[in-house]
């Protein structure tokens, strides 16, 4: 078993290397698109562990600050919490501290932007996904239409058209592997990328209980030409 399995392996890197060299054309294409996945992987997996943040417990501490008119309070904490989280708590607080009328749609802007942020380069992954099989199966068209033609001119038996469209194949495989990944990877981080803006929706409705009653003109306004300056 342990013969016949090595075998096998020869065999299919004696067929990948036929296809790197033969079929450049669809396998250099694939290979940018496996290195571009990769790189994305690891950028966006880096991105998203440096800001992630239990927003539970700050949610609940930001609450009580909110309570009680303690807006110093409540932009120290969001800054204390950092990350992408903080940074849209932050500037909610900026926006309640200068009376915003109309604090829903400004703190949508800042929400949308950082959503930005969170969304960069995963049209690659999508891009990727969507053509890598396609790359591999015009690899394999033309291997195919090679083969049958070499054969046909030379007279080929059936053994050596099996062994030539095998062969066509790995690229129809190569592209169904990196494409398989990058779905999976965009998806993953789509997943991500919809938490955060749940958390970024929590925010939101925490302060807009707060707008309208807590923050009133005479008891705010101190704080809000302090905040302003900032």
């Amino acid at each position: 078993m342990e013969v016949e399995a090595a075998v096998h392996g020869n065999k299919f890197l004696e067929y990948f290397f036929a296809f790197m060299v033969q079929d450049w054309f669809a396998f250099w294409p694939i290979t940018i698109c496996s290195i571009l996945t990769v790189a994305v992987v690891i950028e966006r997996s880096l991105y998203y562990a440096r800001n992630k943040r239990d927003v539970t417990i700050f949610i609940q501490r930001l609450q009580r600050e909110l309570e009680r008119s303690n807006l110093e309070g409540a932009q120290a904490l969001s800054n204390q919490l950092g990350g992408v989280v903080g940074e849209v708590a932050e500037e909610g607080v900026r926006l309640i501290a200068v009376e915003k009328e109309d604090f829903s749609r400004a703190f949508d802007i800042t929400a949308n932007i950082v959503g930005r942020k969170l969304e960069k380069y995963l049209a690659i992954l999508g891009t990727i996904g969507a053509t890598a099989p396609f790359l591999g199966l015009f690899g394999t068209v033309v291997g195919v239409i090679v083969t049958l033609q070499v054969l046909g001119e030379a007279g080929g038996q059936t053994q050596e058209v099996v062994i030539g469209i095998a062969k066509a194949l790995i690229a129809t495989g190569y592209g169904l592997i990196v494409a398989i990944i990058a779905v999976i990877m965009n998806n993953y981080y789509t997943n991500i990328v919809r938490r955060f803006e749940e958390d970024f929706q929590l925010l939101k409705l925490l302060f807009l209980s707060f707008t309208s009653t807590t923050f009133s003109k005479p008891q705010s306004g101190s704080q809000s030409q302090q905040f302003y300056r900032r």
